[in-house]
């Protein structure tokens, strides 16, 4: 297939760019962060009246059915602006699991809700600082009147402002076997329930979740009881291709911003973007860039066809751009001098929002490794 994205994906990515543009600039970030806010009530509001809230809900429960290569335009977009909202949690992975793992009552009841920005979803899988789905240890005992939670998950995104979580708890076996994990929808209004909003380099915060004997209805079990490893792998596969769209915009935006003042500072008396060593280097730079491009569409293309190879793809894409964006915003600020160390300058709040976006759900270690087992190493 060609690399290349159509003409109605290309006016989305147009639109998005533009939207960004006016109603995300880096002057709202700062805002943001002086209010120790995690995103903008209106900007979510005019994000859902452009209708991508509904992007990948299909169109039988009210949604777009537009796809996974179109959803990545925004998020691409959404990185070079650094602009948080809920999509990433709810639109994409909240979607994506209800629509993977979700009978037809919850899908009829939660995906129409989601594409109107009326309902928010958030993942709670992580029980450590490192990304291992095979170590949930949180436990869901069955009882005659649900499931009893107990235990913690960690660095939850959105976990404060959600509605709703999706947990993936353990029903059987051992603590490190595929078997046995189960996935929950949890009202976030449940009694023992305790969420702790832990705030982040880049701005916004991630949740510190307790579950205290947390009693769950039987009718909230996401999927088969004790089968749920292999849609949540599904989840993921699909969370970090959108992760790597994203770390594409952060690492694009960095090259240009990077491009712009290479051609108007000058030191002893010359554009500082005559030096042929940095020529050198923004030219390996580009490269990697334009190399990461096709990657990720790759990865998001195989997603929307069905293709058995998007476990593979979405771990070379997530590893790609994890190296890709940290090469990025590290030259970045070392182009930028001491200057771009400093608040005055933007250029400092792309290396702060890469950072956690590369952990999430697995750093460029964990899925190298990852794609290495794959493929018999």
């Amino acid at each position: 297939m060609a690399l290349i994205i159509n003409e109605e994906q290309q006016m989305l990515r147009e639109s998005a760019q533009g939207f960004f543009a006016e109603f995300a600039p880096m002057s709202e970030l700062r805002r943001l962060r002086e209010d120790d806010s995690d995103y903008c009530d209106l900007l979510w509001k005019r994000m859902v009246d452009m209708g991508w809230a509904a992007i990948l809900v299909p169109e039988k429960y009210g949604g777009l059915g537009f796809g996974h290569v179109g959803m990545g335009q925004i998020m691409e977009q959404s990185g070079r602006a650094l602009a948080a909202s809920p999509l990433f949690s709810s639109a994409v992975i909240g979607v994506s699991a209800i629509n993977l793992l979700g009978d037809e009552r919850q899908k009829e009841t939660l995906l129409p809700q989601i594409a109107a920005g009326q309902l928010m979803l958030s993942l709670a899988i992580d029980e450590s600082r490192h990304h291992e789905p095979n170590d949930i240890a949180l436990s869901a005992l069955k009882t005659p009147e649900g499931y009893r939670l107990s235990g913690k998950k960690y660095g939850v995104i959105d976990g404060h402002s959600s509605a709703k979580l999706i947990v993936a708890a353990r029903t059987q076996a051992e603590v490190g076997d595929k078997e046995g994990i189960s996935l929950f929808l949890v009202d976030a209004k449940s009694s023992g329930l305790e969420i702790l909003r832990t705030p982040t380099v880049d701005s916004r915060s991630v949740s510190i979740i307790n579950f205290n004997e947390v009693i769950v209805p039987l009718e909230n079990l996401l999927g088969p009881e004790g089968s749920g490893f292999a849609g949540l792998s599904s989840v993921l596969d699909i969370a970090n291709a959108h992760l790597a769209a994203e770390l594409l915009g952060i690492a694009t935006e960095s090259f240009d911003r990077t491009l712009r003042y290479l051609k108007e500072r000058k030191q002893f008396g010359s554009l500082i973007g005559s030096f042929q060593a940095l020529q050198h280097r923004t030219a390996h730079w580009w490269s990697e860039i334009e190399l990461c491009k096709s990657i990720v569409l790759k990865c998001l293309s195989a997603i929307d066809e069905g293709d058995s190879r998007v476990p593979g793809l979405a771990s070379i894409a997530k590893a790609k751009l994890c190296e890709v964006a940290e090469l990025s915003t590290n030259e970045a600020i070392q182009m930028h001098g001491g200057v771009g160390m400093t608040d005055e300058y933007d250029i400092g709040f792309f290396i702060k929002r890469a950072r956690p976006a590369q952990m999430l759900y697995g750093d460029y270690s964990y899925h190298g490794d990852r794609f290495a087992m794959m493929t018999g190493y």
